[in-house]
């Protein structure tokens, strides 16, 4: 019996492994920090409603990678102190992220949490961390759909040129 044979949760994680799922955890708490912020910019609700299911997946995600982390002897990395809620009067206008703004970094976000989840899936060997990086990239296709919905409708998304013609053969 060889030493990746059997239990996965008992197979050590390669250096990859654990720098990327320390990556993600790190990753993941600033992202919670950051729509923390955006939650107290934000004026549209259906935006809010958004920022707040991330911040809940963001924060199963991080305590997931921590444990798997703390389970293989890593420290994981320092979470980041809560953000207040400030009410959006309170910002100075010119200080304030607009919902346009916030929309268009959230989608760069989603975009960016896509890749990852596919480089960490690809590359690791355990099964169960690919599993578990895989549900994120599903979690994170399902949000960035409802991010780029939500962007259509409010009139939110900017497109690149569109061909409206296309040339004849």
């Amino acid at each position: 019996m060889g030493i990746l044979n059997g239990n996965p949760k008992d197979e050590p994680l390669h250096y990859g492994e654990i720098y990327q799922i320390w990556i993600y955890s790190a990753k993941k708490k600033s992202t919670i920090s950051t729509y923390q912020l955006y939650l107290s910019h934000a004026g549209d609700n259906e935006l809010k409603r958004l920022l707040k299911n991330l911040v809940q997946q963001a924060r199963q995600a991080a305590v997931e990678c921590d444990e798997l982390l703390v389970h293989n002897g890593i420290m994981p990395p320092p979470s980041l102190p809560e953000r207040p809620l400030v009410r959006l009067e309170e910002i100075p206008a010119g200080a304030r992220f607009s919902d346009v703004e916030i929309a268009v970094a959230v989608g760069e976000n989603l975009a960016a949490g896509l890749l990852a989840c596919s480089q960490i899936t690809g590359s690791s060997i355990r099964i169960d961390v690919g599993l578990l990086f895989s549900k994120y990239y599903a979690l994170h296709l399902l949000s960035s759909a409802a991010a780029l919905e939500l962007s259509k409708v409010k009139g939110w998304l900017v497109p690149p040129p569109l061909q409206i013609r296309r040339p004849e053969h």
